[in-house]
């Protein structure tokens, strides 16, 4: 399914996306499970989160912290307190650094709690998304606070794509490891 440009695509595919990456842990054999992600060998993965995230629980941990920052940028700005997507001192050109801090954050963070945080804030912003319309989700500009894009386009990311983004490391790792 292409990128979506409405509500309705909007939280289908980030469904489908979300159990297609909750199939894809659960079929990682135990080899799989306990051996670290390795892509240092892949030229084509020359991206920093190739590098990052050595094992499931840090790409569950990366889709919750990413979760968490689009949902308190929309209930701040919501509630009249004009603010960033990004907190502070991070910018587009420095989210790398804010990644890490994340990897960090969760060092001992436990795979099965990592799994049930990834899965309370993928309902929690699929209920924000519900609570907005088509207009509200993809009319650029529509809120002053999301500037020259819609609103739409940052639950996308944050949901149907980045799924995406970690059903194609799992990939790579299973094809790996089995």
């Amino acid at each position: 399914m292409p990128r979506p440009t409405n509500k309705t695509d909007l939280l289908k595919l980030s469904e489908e996306n979300f159990k297609k990456l909750l199939d894809l842990a659960d079929s990682m054999t135990e080899q799989a499970l306990i051996t670290p992600f390795d892509f240092s060998g892949e030229k084509s993965k020359k991206e920093a989160h190739w590098k990052r995230d050595k094992d499931l629980r840090d790409v569950f941990v990366h889709l919750y912290e990413w979760h968490r920052l689009l949902l308190k940028w929309v209930d701040s700005n919501m509630n009249g307190s004009k603010a960033p997507f990004l907190p502070e001192p991070y910018n587009w050109k420095t989210y790398g650094d804010m990644n890490m801090e994340f990897w960090q954050k969760h060092r001992n963070t436990s795979l099965a709690d990592a799994r049930a945080m990834l899965e309370g804030s993928h309902r929690d912003v699929m209920a924000l998304a519900e609570k907005f319309s088509d207009e509200e989700l993809f009319t650029k500009q529509h809120f002053d606070w999301t500037g020259s894009s819609a609103l739409g386009s940052y639950f996308v990311s944050n949901m149907s794509s980045h799924y995406d983004w970690g059903i194609k490391k799992l990939k790579a790792h299973i094809k790996r490891f089995g």
